[in-house]
C-alpha cells in the first residue's frame, strides 16, 4: 500500500478515513482509541501543535508530508479538548479508555463477589466513566460543577442499585440450581454496567439536552444552537456505552461456560472409561 493511499491529502479538522463507509468509521475510531498517544513526550506534542499552526497559517516548511500532518493532528486531538483547548487527564482520554478501564472490568468479573466488592467495583467503574464523559463532553456550552456532581452521584447510585438489586434477585431465585445461579451471576455485570452507563451519560450531559449544543459549518464557524443535535449526540453516545462493554462483559462468561462444559464432559468420559476398565 502506497503512502498516498495510507495518508491522503491532509484536511485540517477532518478524519483521515472515509466516513461514508463502515470500514472508514471503524478505522477512525480505532485511531481515536490508539493507546500509543498516551506516551507522547511533551516535546513531540509541542512539535505537533506548531506543525498544525504552520499549516493553518500557510507557513508550512518544505518537505513536510501528509503522514506527518495526519500524525500531528491525531496526537493533538488525542490530548487536547477540542472546545476548551485544555489537556485531558491521561486516564480520561479516549485513548486511555481501554488501558485504564481494563483493570476495572477484571474487577467486575471476579468470581464470588461480596456485597462490598460489588459496590466498590461498580462505584469505581462508574466514577471512571463519569470522568471520561465529563472530560470529553461538548464544552461549547459551559456546565457548572454542581451539575457535574449531581450527575455523578445519580450515575453511581443507579449503577450500585442495579448491580446489587440483580445480585439479590438471583440469590433469592429458588428455582435456580447452584450451578445455574453461578452461571447467571457471571452475566450480571453487563446489564448492570450497560444500564448504569446510559444513566451516566443522560445525567452527566442533561444540560446539553435542555440548552442544546453549538452547530458548526464546514469552516468551523458556529451557525446555531440545536437541541435536536444535542439529543442525537447524547443518544448515540448512550448507545455506544451499551455496545462497548459487550465484548469484555459478555464474551468471557460465555467462553468460561463453554470451557467448563467441555471440561465436565471430558471428566464424565474419563470416569466412564475408568469404570469399564
Amino acid at each position: 500500500m502506497s503512502e498516498s493511499t495510507m495518508y491522503p491529502q491532509f484536511r485540517l479538522g477532518e478524519s483521515r478515513f472515509d466516513q461514508g463507509s463502515f470500514y472508514g468509521r471503524l478505522r477512525h475510531f480505532l485511531d481515536v482509541i490508539d493507546p500509543r498517544t498516551l506516551f507522547v513526550s511533551e516535546s513531540h506534542l509541542n512539535k505537533c501543535v506548531k506543525l498544525l499552526e504552520h499549516y493553518k497559517d500557510g507557513t508550512l516548511p518544505t518537505g513536510v508530508t501528509n503522514a506527518q500532518l495526519w500524525e500531528a493532528q491525531k496526537v493533538k486531538q488525542a490530548i487536547f479538548h477540542p472546545d476548551t483547548g485544555e489537556k485531558i487527564p491521561m486516564p480520561f482520554r479516549m485513548s486511555g479508555y481501554i488501558p485504564f478501564g481494563t483493570p476495572v472490568v477484571v474487577g467486575l468479573l471476579l468470581p464470588s463477589q461480596t456485597l462490598a466488592s460489588t459496590i466498590f467495583w461498580q462505584w469505581l467503574n462508574q466514577s471512571h466513566n463519569a470522568c471520561v464523559n465529563y472530560c470529553n463532553r461538548n464544552a461549547s456550552k459551559s456546565t457548572g460543577m454542581s451539575k457535574f456532581f449531581q450527575g455523578y452521584l445519580g450515575a453511581v447510585s443507579s449503577a450500585v442499585m442495579i448491580a446489587v438489586g440483580l445480585n439479590v434477585l438471583i440469590q433469592r431465585a429458588e428455582r435456580f440450581s447452584p450451578a445455574t445461579r453461578l452461571l447467571v451471576q457471571r452475566f450480571i455485570p453487563f446489564p448492570a454496567v450497560a444500564s448504569a452507563n446510559v444513566c451516566n451519560v443522560l445525567l452527566m450531559r442533561h444540560s446539553e439536552l435542555s440548552e442544546g449544543i453549538s452547530v458548526l459549518d464546514e469552516h468551523g464557524n458556529i451557525v446555531a444552537t440545536s437541541k435536536l443535535a444535542a439529543r442525537r449526540a447524547v443518544l448515540e453516545t448512550a448507545m455506544t456505552r451499551v455496545v462497548l462493554p459487550m465484548p469484555i462483559l459478555v464474551l468471557p462468561p460465555m467462553l468460561m461456560a463453554m470451557l467448563e462444559s467441555l471440561s465436565q464432559t471430558k471428566l464424565r468420559v474419563t470416569d466412564c472409561h475408568d469404570d469399564i476398565s
